[in-house]
């Protein structure tokens, strides 16, 4: 890997271990084992409350992890910047927004189905942020297989929709704002600062309702493990890769998320694959599988940032 063998250490200068898919993957298994547990517990907290305890927690550990980032007399140590706090605060800011949306979003609609339809923002980065023929047939592949995975009838779930289409607004932020915060090349600490802001303004919505979560030792413990799960690794996981691949293609590789939430959901709770969702996910595996093609004029990409 050409860094970090740990969150938050100093970059290293080695060939690639790992491809930036088998990383992605990866990212994509510890997320969606986070967001199966997080759905477990609505029934004894509040959604809005799990979101407000993975941010807080995730800040937590990965601010204590890049302490070098803060020490001026540390090699590690950079300056920050206003434009650097800006992007870490938007960064941050979105990342709570997504959560808190998302999980009020799979509280009422099937875990698969709501990753499916959260996809619609990396697809529209993926779409606008580099215009090929290649790209292009890769985006369409992808939406006719998302549409396939997502196709639901709304009856009472409308409001479920309307939370998830939020997530997907806040994970194209995430995107976008994260390419930046990631070529700080900060480790992790940039991430850090975000998710500590985003859990400040998270607060008021998340922190009332927590009072079930410190009465129960083991509450804290499942929700400490959701922020881990869902944030702390994936997260830092995820700034990894996009310090390696452009906006446009880490968009993309964001179609596995819904594809492996699918097979997640039917495994652990029994919502059943049908032939036109095994369709959907046969169809975004083709289209992530045919845009890597494109992957060699990625590297050295001098698209801009956001």
């Amino acid at each position: 890997m050409t860094e970090v063998a740990a969150p938050g250490s100093e970059t290293t200068h080695r060939p690639a271990a790992f491809s930036p898919e088998a990383i992605f993957v990866l990212a994509g298994l510890s997320q969606n084992s986070g967001s199966l547990l997080a759905k477990s517990l609505f029934g004894e907290v509040e959604p809005a409350t799990v979101a407000w305890f993975r941010v807080s927690f995730a800040a937590v550990v990965l601010l204590l992890v890049s302490w070098r980032q803060w020490m001026p007399r540390a090699k590690a140590f950079r300056r920050w910047t206003r434009a650097d706090l800006i992007a870490s605060a938007v960064f941050g800011i979105s990342i709570a927004a997504m959560n808190t949306f998302f999980y009020l979003g799979i509280d009422r609609l099937a875990l698969g189905k709501g990753l499916a339809i959260e996809f619609i923002g990396p697809v529209a980065v993926a779409a606008t942020r580099r215009r090929s023929k290649r790209n292009t047939i890769a985006v369409a592949l992808v939406v006719v297989g998302v549409s396939l995975l997502s196709g639901i009838e709304l009856g009472n779930n409308a409001l479920g929709v309307v939370f998830i289409l939020g997530a997907s607004a806040m994970w194209a932020t995430y995107i976008v704002v994260g390419s930046r915060v990631a070529r700080q090349d900060r480790g992790v600490a940039g991430l850090g600062v975000g998710l500590f802001i985003g859990a400040l303004v998270l607060a008021p919505f998340g922190a009332p309702s927590s009072g079930p979560i410190f009465a129960s030792l083991r509450l804290i413990v499942l929700c400490c493990l959701v922020g881990l799960l869902g944030s702390v690794i994936s997260y830092s996981l995820d700034q990894h890769v996009m310090r390696r691949i452009p906006p446009h293609r880490f968009a993309l590789l964001l179609a596995l998320i819904p594809v492996t939430g699918a097979l997640f959901a039917f495994i652990a709770l029994d919502e059943r694959l049908s032939l036109v969702d095994m369709g959907g996910i046969a169809l975004v595996l083709a289209g992530v599988i045919y845009q890597q093609r494109d992957a060699p004029a990625d590297v050295g990409s001098t698209e801009p940032l956001p």
